[in-house]
């Protein structure tokens, strides 16, 4: 990571927009938070446009992404299916940001 100068100096370096927006996350702690409404606004994109038409609410707490599925045979299946749901959330998102998933 790159310090940058502080007060009134001013440099020519630049910093890759993607760089400078995770050092401030990092700064005002807020990594987790934003991984975690990641993870719930790309929903559809990981899980497709079949289960999140039959997903109600999505909501992350203390690590834990509770889902309410509209579908008990859908549910029951996602259920199955915990470890590898919890294996895309990783490699997507990273590890710890979701620790444990519980369908409604």
């Amino acid at each position: 990571m790159k310090k940058y100068p502080t007060g009134s100096q001013r440099t020519n370096t630049t910093a890759p927009l993607k760089e400078v927006f995770e050092e401030l996350l990092e700064a005002y702690r807020l990594k987790d938070t934003f991984s975690e409404k990641t993870v719930i606004q790309e929903w559809e994109q990981l899980m497709g446009k079949t289960v999140a038409s039959r997903t109600q609410n999505l909501s992350i707490r203390q690590k834990v992404l509770y889902a309410k599925i509209s579908s008990g045979p859908l549910k029951k299946e996602m259920m199955m299916n915990k470890s590898k749901i919890l294996l895309l959330i990783e490699d997507k998102y990273g590890k710890g940001v979701v620790k444990d998933v519980v369908f409604l």
